[in-house]
């Protein structure tokens, strides 16, 4: 029985997501922890006193210029590693592009956590940003490719609620352990050590898991990427499965007209329609940075204390505004399928707008001074800006970049979303310690102005894509001839693919697939 069910006025209402396809998703979602854990236990460890003085970053006249390359250089590694994804992703599968950028976090993590010297930490942190920013773009293109249309907003919203639990768990282990006085260097050589336990057990577990059926029609293994589908969408309400039956023929045939495509990335550049997808993609990722959202979440205690909190208070807070932030993405799971997709991403970029501008203005006025009111409304607002973005835009980002790019070149489709998330990243990171201590309030003014800009082009010239099959998306970029056939228009009879049955496996609750000729 699924727990899942879609409504709405698409041709899938209705339909129902079953257990083995919702225990997949779940277990692939540890690449989205393995990616909120990693690029968030850093933020804890540049506050452990044993870090700074086991490094001398406390005595040496380059200390603060390598804090700051503790982050300069994983954004880094995030953008070159990501860039690199498309690759292995395309070569050796969805599930591959998986391996390799969890073996490199558990590499990573294993040689951070026993560091010997500052140049070790600084050479295996630029590994450790290129794998958690690759899984953070290897998990929404499996997950794009194995979820019915219908729900496919709900479930890749799963990799941002998984992404956040993530940063939790760094951020709550930080607050636990900085109380933890006789710890000695285990109170930042622990956190790292924790990195490689996530990856560990999605290595583990890939054995299990089903490639995409997409990537196995691509690569000409068509009966293998039918049982695969079949399974994965076996529906208890579709008894004769003529859903699945028709999604894999419209694959077979969309991904037979993708293979006569060119797929490098110069002819992304040349065909417009391709460009146009490139900057809408670009945009996305882009204009959602500017909400501001990674300065709160990295430099969050220095906002706090610029806001007269103590230091055990700040990491309190930092804590709580990313559980406040996992309670907002779970309700968005049930929200991403029933709005246009571009307008919904919209609304959350100009309410984070609203609200930063909010929080400039109490800056502006306020700090510092006694007022407490003021104060505590500051901080409000740096929790209330969690709303429009982890509702509208936290896994939103990654379900639009996986939706309009082809199956030959989603890869690289989000790649370059990720990509752009890195390179934001470095901007951003860079420039707000300078930015806060010398111009102040003033700094929020260039997550604004661009931020609004973006809500406006976003809401006016972003297509939407909800509920469409990715086979058909091309033809909203004006490609009618590279859509090989619409879902509505195929018929299904023996001809077109043999027969199914799913006898069920008591045991596990999940299905099994057994195929006989016709």
């Amino acid at each position: 029985m699924g727990i899942f069910s879609a409504s709405g006025d698409y041709a899938h209402a209705g339909k129902k997501l079953n257990t083995y396809n919702l225990m997949m998703i779940l277990f692939v979602s540890l690449g989205s922890l393995c990616y909120g854990y990693t690029a968030n236990v850093i933020s804890a460890t540049l506050a452990q006193p044993t870090f700074t003085t086991y490094f001398a970053l406390d005595t040496r006249a380059d200390g603060l210029a390598l804090l700051s390359a503790t982050n300069g250089i994983f954004q880094t590694g995030g953008v070159l590693g990501t860039l690199s994804l498309s690759w292995f992703s395309d070569k050796w599968g969805r599930k591959g592009g998986l391996l390799v950028s969890a073996i490199l976090i558990i590499v990573s993590g294993a040689v951070l956590a026993g560091s010997p010297n500052i140049a070790t930490f600084l050479v295996f942190r630029f590994f450790a940003g290129a794998g958690a920013f690759m899984i953070l773009a290897a998990v929404p293109i499996w997950m794009a490719e194995v979820v019915p249309p219908y729900l496919r907003g709900a479930l890749v919203q799963i990799h941002a609620i998984v992404l956040v639990l993530g940063y939790n768990l760094a951020s709550w282990l930080g607050f636990g352990i900085y109380h933890w006085e006789n710890g000695g260097n285990a109170t930042w050589r622990i956190p790292f050590a924790v990195q490689c336990f996530w990856p560990l057990c999605l290595v583990i577990g890939l054995w299990w898991v089903p490639e995409s059926p997409r990537w196995l029609i691509w690569k000409g293994r068509h009966e293998e990427a039918k049982t695969i589908l079949l399974r994965l969408h076996d529906d208890p309400a579709d008894p004769s499965h003529t859903l699945a039956r028709t999604e894999f023929i419209q694959m077979e045939r969309q991904i037979a007209l993708d293979r006569t495509l060119p797929t490098s990335w110069m002819h992304v550049i040349k065909k417009p329609s391709l460009r146009k997808r490139a900057l809408i993609t670009l945009g996305t990722t882009g204009f959602i940075q500017c909400s501001g959202i990674l300065v709160i979440n990295n430099y969050g205690p220095s906002l706090y204390a610029g806001l007269g909190f103590p230091t055990a208070t700040t990491l309190l807070y930092g804590a709580a505004w990313l559980t406040f932030a996992l309670g907002l993405n779970s309700i968005s799971l049930f929200i991403n399928d029933h709005y246009s997709r571009n307008r919904l991403m919209s609304i959350g970029v100009f309410g984070c707008m609203v609200v930063l501008a909010c929080e400039a203005g109490i800056v502006a006025n306020f700090v510092p001074s006694n007022n407490l009111a003021a104060l505590r409304a500051g901080v409000a607002f740096l929790f209330l800006i969690e709303v429009p973005y982890d509702f509208c835009l936290n896994g939103m980002q990654f379900i639009y970049i996986s939706e309009i790019w082809p199956v030959h070149l989603r890869a690289k489709g989000m790649s370059l979303g990720v990509a752009m998330i890195s390179f934001m990243n470095i901007v951003w990171l860079q420039s707000a310690p300078t930015a806060l201590a010398n111009i102040g309030w003033y700094f929020y003014l260039a997550f604004i102005i661009p931020g609004t800009i973006g809500a406006v082009i976003m809401w006016f010239y972003f297509p939407d894509t909800l509920g469409k099959p990715l086979e058909e998306i091309a033809a909203i970029f004006g490609d009618h001839d590279e859509v090989a056939g619409y879902m509505r228009d195929i018929q299904i009879n023996e001809e077109d693919i043999d027969a199914v049955e799913f006898p069920k496996n008591e045991k596990s609750g999940a299905t099994k697939v057994e195929e006989h000729s016709s």
